[in-house]
């Protein structure tokens, strides 16, 4: 005969309750470090694109395009484009990236391409982009 308790005992549906939220709670903190993880191999470009005054629209233009492009790319996380203030042809980007890969995948992608090859005849400045990771 099994040796049980008594008056220690959980009630099952009770035990079978707790066992489900601490089975949660496991799988909840093993997705937090998941994303942490992912979140560390992340990629932050920072590229400052300067148009020539004469080629300001159409140089934003490509650039507005090249904005909607990427946000269809596999690994795109975030893409912004600023004017700066006092120079509305001095652009400055800021890409996050999931990965090294799918940013190296990005530039090799041909919407990236061109808008590389178009807008270098438009520039007053060499093509500036520098590549980050998190220091957190």
């Amino acid at each position: 005969m099994p040796i049980r308790p008594k008056g220690n005992s959980i009630p099952k549906p009770l035990f079978c309750l707790l066992a489900g939220a601490m089975l949660a709670a496991c799988l909840l903190a093993g997705r937090a470090f998941a994303q942490e993880q992912s979140m560390h191999d992340r990629i932050y470009v920072v590229t400052h694109v300067d148009i020539i005054p004469p080629q300001k629209v159409a140089g934003t233009k490509l650039v507005q395009q090249y904005v909607i492009d990427t946000r269809k790319d596999p690994g795109f996380v975030r893409i912004e484009a600023g004017a700066e203030i006092s120079r509305d042809n001095h652009i400055s980007l800021v890409e996050v990236w999931q990965n090294r890969k799918a940013f190296d995948e990005h530039v090799a992608a041909p919407h990236t391409r061109q808008f590389r090859q178009q807008i270098d005849p438009m520039l007053g400045s060499p093509y500036d982009e520098r590549l980050h990771q998190s220091l957190e």
